[in-house]
């Protein structure tokens, strides 16, 4: 198994969930470890560059303020020191029963069953879920790049690829053992952020038991082209709800046109959570979803009163 911060990949093997015969550390690629900016004015993020040198990087806070936000909004300053971005995409769920080598699971374990579907179900999904698995991708990062459309680069033993990061993690179905799109011997050697980063109009909101160190309920990241007070384009992803980052390109849709509101983003959000299934614990998600996507759409109108200390705008 390949290990770079291993911030997750030592957890699981902590709890006994994973039984590598050899680690190898990736550490000395040094073409994955830099930021740098494309041709096309896109940014080229190497997949291990550290999460905190990513979200503070200046070019990443100019352009792509909404990447560094959620980013910030992650597990805890150590952890954002060690976690690198490629090891981000890979991290697993945080399902309380795949952690727990005792309690059948799907994803540890195909066709134990899933214990969370008559269990504890609190942080489970509410979209996208199958009778194999309910448990949710935990990553903030993420939420903010599938809003943005990054591209996954990736080198295996046939060549290069990009991966499209909408297609990059992948829904339970019947197999919730398979995280992802990469296939065996493949690397994540860096993600590419397109031009235009609505740096103007954007917000990430994360709902969750306390402030810091604990994983999203729900959050959404929330990307916006306003002229004149209607919105020209419009990016949401939501966190928290689904085993991969959450968008709905119909959503997005619906707003282009509209007035920047409270009315729109409602309806949107509607679109977004059609289908949205709650069980014995989690049926709250689905109104604090649609809530959330509400608040963060007239959130992201002013950025700037999201700073702290800020006061909001006339």
């Amino acid at each position: 198994m390949l290990i770079a911060g291993g911030t997750n990949l030592v957890d699981l093997w902590k709890y006994n969930l994973l039984h590598p015969k050899l680690l190898v550390d990736i550490n000395h690629l040094s073409e994955c470890h830099s930021i740098t900016e494309l041709e096309d004015g896109g940014l080229r993020l190497g997949a291990l560059v550290s999460n905190a040198d990513t979200a503070y990087h200046p070019l990443v806070e100019e352009r792509y303020p909404l990447l560094s936000k959620a980013i910030l909004a992650g597990a805890s300053a150590q952890i954002r020191n060690m976690a690198t971005n490629g090891g981000n995409l890979l991290q697993r769920t945080r399902c309380y029963y795949f952690y727990d080598p005792d309690a059948p699971c799907n994803k540890r374990n195909p066709g134990s069953g899933c214990s969370a579907i008559e269990g504890y179900n609190r942080i489970h999904a509410i979209l996208g879920a199958s009778s194999a698995c309910i448990a949710v991708f935990p990553s903030d990062m993420c939420v903010a790049l599938a809003a943005l459309g990054a591209v996954v680069q990736v080198v295996g033993k046939n060549g290069e690829r990009s991966i499209p990061f909408t297609d990059f993690h992948r829904l339970p179905g019947d197999t919730p053992e398979v995280d992802n799109a990469l296939q065996p011997g493949e690397l994540i050697t860096s993600i590419d952020l397109p031009g235009h980063g609505f740096a103007r109009h954007y917000s990430y909101l994360k709902l969750r038991d306390r402030h810091s160190y604990a994983f999203a309920l729900v959050s959404v990241a929330t990307a916006l082209d306003i002229e004149d007070g209607v919105i020209r384009d419009a990016r949401i992803a939501l966190g928290g709800v689904a085993h991969k980052p959450w968008r709905v390109a119909d959503a997005e849709a619906s707003l282009v046109g509209k007035e920047a509101n409270e009315e729109s983003f409602a309806a949107a959000a509607d679109i977004i959570l059609q289908g949205a299934q709650g069980f014995q614990y989690n049926q709250f998600k689905i109104e604090l979803a649609k809530r959330a996507i509400i608040r963060n759409g007239m959130m992201a109108l002013h950025p700037e009163t999201q700073l702290p200390g800020a006061q909001p705008s006339a």
